[in-house]
């Protein structure tokens, strides 16, 4: 039964990443009023919402029950850092800043810190970029889901694994062309010759001496004739 309580819980991030998928219905990013939380039913526990405030800093705006379970206090208006070790949280911060920049969205792979009452957790964080009312990409839709026994809180993670896609290249190849941009270099075309048409004159013939014909042969040469005489008229 745990097991599958498990592996349910790493499914939740599958789920906030296909409805992510689904709100963004073929555009660079979703906007953070498309959120529905009943479209998230079943992961709202492991959801949360982040909102950028400096370079590589997002705080928690909205943040599910699991996650205040894991710092044994409410969450919201802390930075997702704070779940994060002291090694791992200038990693989190780089991470954060493509998500953002370029836009992109990351999977991380987590493994808590050991200790008296403090059983071994792995664990799965989603970040997909989403923009604030003010059209800025500034937050973020998230998902951190765990494996076992929290056991004495409060629990921080260190990364093990980090995947960061970007999403322009996904956006540029299913974006149609808008009309007055710029196609980019054209490629030259060979250019074949032009046939013949129907009325164009054939090449002109080489120059030949007035004594051979086009054939080369010898024209016989015509004699001058006879001087016409001239007559007087005379008009008296």
């Amino acid at each position: 039964m745990a097991g599958f309580v498990n592996q349910a819980r790493f499914t939740t991030v599958q789920e906030v990443e296909a409805y992510w998928e689904a709100i963004r219905g073929g555009r660079l990013v979703p906007r953070r009023s498309d959120i529905d939380p009943r479209g998230i039913e079943r992961a709202l526990e492991y959801a949360f919402i982040l909102e950028r405030v400096a370079p590589g800093i997002a705080r928690l705006r909205i943040a599910g029950s699991h996650l205040s379970d894991l710092m044994g206090m409410e969450v919201r208006g802390m930075p997702l850092s704070a779940f994060m070790t002291p090694q791992g949280r200038n990693q989190l911060g780089e991470i954060l800043e493509e998500v953002f920049d370029n836009p992109a969205k990351a999977t991380i792979d987590l493994l808590a810190e050991r200790g008296i009452g403090k059983p071994e957790i792995e664990a799965k964080l989603l970040l997909l970029p989403m923009k604030s009312d003010l059209g800025d990409i500034s937050r973020v839709l998230g998902c951190l889901a765990t494996t076992g026994e929290i056991g004495r809180a409060p629990r921080r993670f260190e990364i093990t694994g980090s995947r960061v896609t970007p999403l322009l290249g996904d956006f540029m190849q299913n974006e149609p062309a808008e009309e007055g941009s710029d196609p980019g270099p054209e490629i030259p075309k060979r250019i074949e010759p032009a046939p013949r048409r129907g009325l164009s004159e054939p090449p002109a013939a080489p120059f030949l001496p007035s004594s051979q014909g086009a054939t080369g042969s010898t024209r016989p040469r015509l004699k001058p004739g006879p001087r016409p005489y001239l007559r007087v008229v005379d008009d008296e």
